[in-house]
């Protein structure tokens, strides 16, 4: 059974790495003492190990060992034999193309449809619907498919972001973007804000964080879900 938390962020305005999920990220893993991190987003080009060691600080005050995928000689006997995941937020398009690279998609699907503990942040996020082709980062580098983990039947708007009354910004919103994409495919897409979060246990996808999501599917009008709400499409 998925046993899932899909954040839209790791750190919210004025708070630690993390710190405002705590008691969410000790519920997800309280039955293991180790996890194995995926750093290849790289936000801001950090390195794999400095990134490794940023998360490796909070988890230790949980008392759980951290260890970063990239240290592993054999990637796919270390997802087999992880007893969690953390895949970490950066850039989309560069850790989707790494795992590809490394033959890792199926591997991951599989772990974590069997049950293993997963919790991703922003593109961590972004892998676990069906695409990864609403994301927010630029296509710095070319994976060779957008299909990702798909583990919810939609994919995620991490750092969703409503428009600003007054502003005097001429791009497009993230709703305007949305709907392009909404042009071309079925797919539903679910804006995740600050601060929130999905639940997933099993196929049952719960949201959380005090905050409302905003809804897109295709030919129909944007709609809020509130917090507490169960989605279903």
């Amino acid at each position: 059974m998925k046993n899932i938390i899909i954040a839209s962020t790791s750190t919210v305005y004025n708070k630690p790495y993390l710190s405002y999920m705590t008691n969410e990220v000790v519920d997800l893993f309280s039955q293991i003492d180790e996890i194995v991190f995926v750093p290849y987003a790289r936000p801001g080009g950090i390195s794999h190990d400095e990134y490794t060691a940023k998360v490796a600080l909070f988890f230790k005050d949980l008392n759980i060992k951290v260890k970063g995928l990239h240290t592993f000689e054999n990637p796919h006997a270390a997802v087999q034999s992880a007893k969690g995941f953390f895949v970490g937020g950066g850039n989309t398009f560069v850790l989707l193309d790494m795992l590809y690279k490394l033959d890792l998609i199926a591997s991951i699907t599989d772990a974590v449809k069997s049950g293993t503990p997963y919790m991703g942040t922003s593109a961590g996020s972004n892998l676990c619907g069906l695409t990864v082709q609403n994301t927010n980062d630029m296509p710095i580098v070319y994976p060779p498919s957008f299909k990702s983990f798909g583990f919810l039947p939609f994919n995620i708007n991490p750092h969703y972001l409503d428009p600003v009354e007054g502003s005097t910004h001429m791009g497009e919103t993230r709703e305007t973007r949305i709907k392009e994409f909404h042009a071309y495919n079925n797919t539903p897409v679910v804006g995740l804000r600050e601060g929130s979060w999905l639940r997933v246990h099993g196929d049952q996808v719960l949201l959380k964080g005090g905050l409302s999501a905003r809804i897109f599917e295709k030919d129909k009008a944007p709609y809020e879900v509130e917090d507490g709400s169960l989605l279903r499409f």
